[in-house]
């Protein structure tokens, strides 16, 4: 029977790791995984994570199980930072559970809302690759509008667009900031319009915040998802830490839900449990502990958000250093400057993109998306050199 299936397309990002592997220029550069990097071109442990594990090995007295649920104390100790010291909860309202990282936890958002009567998810396009890959193998159609213009900014006609066509049964994705994979986030003031369209059409909003802190700081990336939990009935939050704790190989991610009553959220949370159960059992502890143990203790919190403003502030310079060569070739890269996070798409054509790697060695996704902690001070003027090249 196993000779039914039917052969699928090779992940174009392991691919393109293989390809860079291979390459044996010693100036090669990587700008397609998406992971954090150094001025050293490392991807290394935090040190608030290496003290945190170091302390878990000393104190940890088990490993039995904890339930579909995860490790609540970590669940718990993230939600100030996610919705506000003042009111985490909302009153009650709102309830987690640890998850395998960002992409188990939206997953498991997916099939509840589609559990919960959802039949259609809006999502802006370009996204995530992989939020249309949950919903094809949850078969949930999905519904997409354009989140950005040609000139770097967001498409606010098209997000009005597909608000005002949304049906009941309907729900819309929106990346909390740090936009994946164009690096364009909404304004503050974007936000107080999207949160009254959704408001005043009553669909379910999921939040994807996967690089809070990454963008213009902890507070200031959560504006929008605060905004949205502070007017709306109902809501998911898909959260990760694997980008700004670093741990992406640990798997550490939360789902929590906002309940439209407080009551309500026992029956909802047992459903989020059972498919948990059905999928994963229960999420993996190791990373989960280290990042609980971290927001409990005032100096490791105090260590980890240094690293964090240390990380952003040298994404910020490489963006700056990009914005500065302005018109470059065929492209203009101001637009890089006012862009957050990891990310940025740059209009290459695709035999721009090839060029890139086989006349200078330098690998990104062929939809033209860059991983800017990629680029370093050593490596940043032959990146510029090398787009004038190919786009003259």
């Amino acid at each position: 029977m196993l000779n039914n299936l039917q052969q699928q397309p090779a992940d174009a990002l392991l691919a393109l790791i293989k390809l860079h592997n291979s390459d044996p220029r010693a100036d090669k550069i990587d700008l397609g995984v998406g992971v954090y990097r150094t001025g050293d071109g490392e991807t290394p442990v935090f040190g608030a994570i290496k003290a945190a594990e170091k302390k878990l090995v000393e104190t940890q007295d088990s490993k039995a199980y904890l339930g579909p649920e995860g490790d609540m104390g970590f669940v718990e100790a993230l939600m100030p930072y996610v919705f506000g010291k003042a009111n985490p909860t909302q009153d009650g309202r709102i309830e987690g559970m640890q998850t395998p990282g960002g992409t188990g936890s939206l997953r498991l958002a997916i099939a509840m809302a589609k559990r919960a009567g959802v039949t259609r998810l809006i999502v802006g396009k370009p996204s995530w690759p992989n939020h249309n890959q949950i919903c094809a193998d949850l078969d949930l159609e999905v519904f997409e509008f354009g989140h950005a213009n040609a000139d770097g900014k967001t498409d606010m006609d098209a997000v009005r667009g597909a608000i005002a066509q949304a049906q009941p049964g309907d729900a819309i994705l929106l990346h909390g900031c740090c936009h994946n994979p164009t690096g364009i986030d909404y304004s503050n003031a974007e936000w107080d319009e999207i949160v009254g369209l959704i408001a005043g059409k009553g669909i379910l909003p999921i939040i994807d915040l996967a690089y809070q802190g990454l963008g213009n700081g902890m507070e200031e990336d959560a504006y929008g998802l605060r905004r949205v939990i502070a007017s709306v009935p109902e809501a998911i939050v898909c959260y990760s830490c694997d980008k700004n704790f670093g741990l992406y190989r640990d798997r550490v991610g939360a789902l929590y839900v906002l309940a439209a009553e407080k009551d309500g959220l026992p029956k909802i949370m047992s459903n989020a449990h059972a498919l948990a159960r059905a999928n994963w059992s229960q999420p993996p502890d190791h990373g989960g502990a280290a990042v609980r143990l971290i927001l409990e203790d005032e100096a490791l919190t105090k260590q980890w958000l240094a690293e964090l403003d240390e990380m952003r502030d040298r994404m910020r310079l490489m963006r700056e250093k990009l914005a500065a060569a302005g018109k470059t070739g065929g492209v203009d890269l101001t637009p890089i400057g006012g862009q957050n996070g990891l990310f940025s798409i740059i209009p290459f054509t695709p035999e721009q993109v090839q060029a890139m790697r086989d006349k200078h060695g330098i690998y990104f996704a062929g939809s033209g998306r860059i991983n800017v902690a990629g680029l370093t001070q050593g490596n940043i003027d032959k990146f510029i050199a090398a787009v004038a090249d190919v786009t003259a």
